[in-house]
């Protein structure tokens, strides 16, 4: 084995055409005649940009499908680039060689273990290729062949394991190229047949691809396959011819930017630099106003009295609207002639102003709190509590009510409920119980009828006593419960 490898070379040198014998162009190395003979198409196709006028899976990029080649020739459109790779299956026949030494070598049996086979084998495999280049690539196959011996009394399996260097000439979708390499040939049989052996081999042949696709590749293959033969009394190699057809898949093209198109000249001319040509400018002279208001027109807008509503939507043009959330689309000044913060229109007695005191405060007119709810107004006698506790005392019910019965006739009243401590004792915990004696007393109310959002809470512990807190009595006058009626104003104020 040690000799074979450099005689099978030395043969293989001389029985090698001069075509194959020729390396594949270097990238770098192309002429500049040769670049000078190339299309504008070709010229961006080597660019350093490493962008091909061709279409594949981009393994790197977007994944974008470009449509950039379909103005193109078909011979400009799918030519190699760099980083392709390919994916494919082939087919064919091997024309083997009169003697074959793809055998199990045994002394007992008849020609030590020989049998001729079939010369034409079909051949099929798997093929996988990276051309870092668009002229130069490697590739690795794997091929079956199934055989028969010459007599037909028995079956085999020829395998073939081979990578190969491709040089090809990648300056059109149609491509021709050369390859060399080598591997391994061998069979696997019953131990009747030819038993298992492998042997190695040489390749060499050329042949043409044809892109028809961003993705697929058709392939033509002639090759000659060179191995060891049976008998050395005429050399010791064989050799056995192969044509081969594929198809592939090809990926790792990368997409080519769209050449932009000149600006079109302009039709229109537009004198006032609006840009509303002047056919379509209903004032050609006058530039528009960009303000969202009729913008396609071509002229500006006005609005004389500056209240923000163009003279075209202004029903008081010379008067500025008054923004206060009555009617502020109409372009007009609302007035309050009473200065009660009710509008004219909606004011019940626009010359007298409202009597802002918690009872009917929505009408705009003057009114006086009724007995019943002046009664209720202030500090409350008769709303008492367990000592230190919210729990209210029975004796408070008649008084509670007698709020209710008021509350419920005067519906439009709101109040607020205030919880009020004397001094002893931690503040803090004040603060606490007079909020909660409050909430008790709210409870109340809501628990016999009244509308819970008409009544708000607050304690003030200790902070607001009416008596001293150094006498027994001043003390017991400070813990008590007072109510207020909300006014309009007050729950603007709350509101903000």
């Amino acid at each position: 084995m040690t000799k074979f490898i450099p005689r099978m070379l030395c043969a293989l040198a001389f029985s090698l055409p001069a075509p194959a014998l020729a390396a594949p162009a270097d990238e770098e190395g192309e002429t500049a005649d040769s670049e000078a003979d190339a299309s504008e198409v070709e010229a961006e196709a080597d660019s350093d940009s490493g962008v091909a006028f061709s279409s594949t899976v981009n393994l790197g990029g977007d994944g974008k499908v470009d449509q950039s080649r379909d103005h193109l020739p078909w011979i400009h459109r799918w030519t190699p680039e760099r980083n392709m790779i390919e994916l494919g299956v082939y087919g064919g026949i091997m024309l083997l060689a009169e003697s074959h030494e793809l055998f199990q070598a045994a002394r007992d049996l008849p020609d030590q273990g020989y049998k001729p086979l079939k010369r034409v084998l079909p051949d099929f495999g798997l093929r996988a290729g990276y051309y870092p280049i668009r002229y130069f690539g490697v590739e690795a196959e794997g091929g079956l062949m199934p055989a028969r011996l010459a007599d037909g009394s028995g079956r085999a399996n020829i395998y073939t394991i081979r990578g190969q260097l491709v040089g090809q000439l990648g300056l059109w979708s149609v491509v021709p190229f050369v390859l060399v390499g080598g591997g391994a040939i061998g069979v696997s049989s019953p131990r009747a047949v030819l038993g298992k052996d492998i042997d190695p081999a040489l390749h060499f042949g050329g042949g043409v691809k044809v892109y028809v696709h961003r993705l697929v590749m058709l392939r033509l293959d002639l090759r000659d396959v060179v191995t060891y033969k049976q008998s050395v009394e005429a050399g010791f190699i064989s050799h056995n011819l192969e044509a081969l057809l594929g198809i592939s898949v090809t990926l790792g093209r990368r997409k080519i930017e769209p050449r932009a198109e000149p600006a079109p000249e302009p039709v229109n001319d537009d004198r006032d630099g609006d840009g509303i040509p002047n056919d379509l400018d209903a004032c050609p002279d006058e530039p528009e106003t960009v303000n969202g208001f009729k913008d396609s027109d071509g002229c500006p807008e006005v609005d004389t009295d500056g209240d923000g509503i163009y003279d075209d939507l202004d029903a008081c043009v010379a008067d500025p609207e008054t923004v206060n959330g009555y009617e502020d689309e109409d372009g007009c000044p609302e007035e309050d002639s009473d200065d009660d913060g009710f509008l004219d229109p909606e004011d019940s007695c626009p010359q007298e102003p409202e009597t802002d005191n918690g009872y009917q405060d929505g009408d705009g007119c003057p009114d006086e709190v009724p007995q019943d709810v002046a009664n209720f107004t202030g500090s409350i006698d008769g709303i008492t509590f367990d000592t230190d506790k919210d729990t209210i005392r029975k004796s408070s019910t008649k008084t509670l009510d007698a709020a209710v019965e008021v509350l419920k006739t005067y519906s439009d009243v709101r109040i607020e409920i205030s919880g009020h401590t004397d001094a002893e004792g931690d503040r803090e915990h004040n603060l606490d119980l007079s909020r909660r004696r409050a909430d008790s007393v709210k409870r109340y109310l809501v628990e016999h009828g009244i509308d819970e959002s008409r009544i708000e809470t607050v304690g003030y512990g200790p902070d607001r006593p009416v008596d001293s807190n150094d006498t027994k009595s001043g003390r017991a006058n400070n813990r008590r419960i007072e109510f207020k009626p909300i006014t309009r104003k007050g729950r603007e104020k709350a509101a903000r």
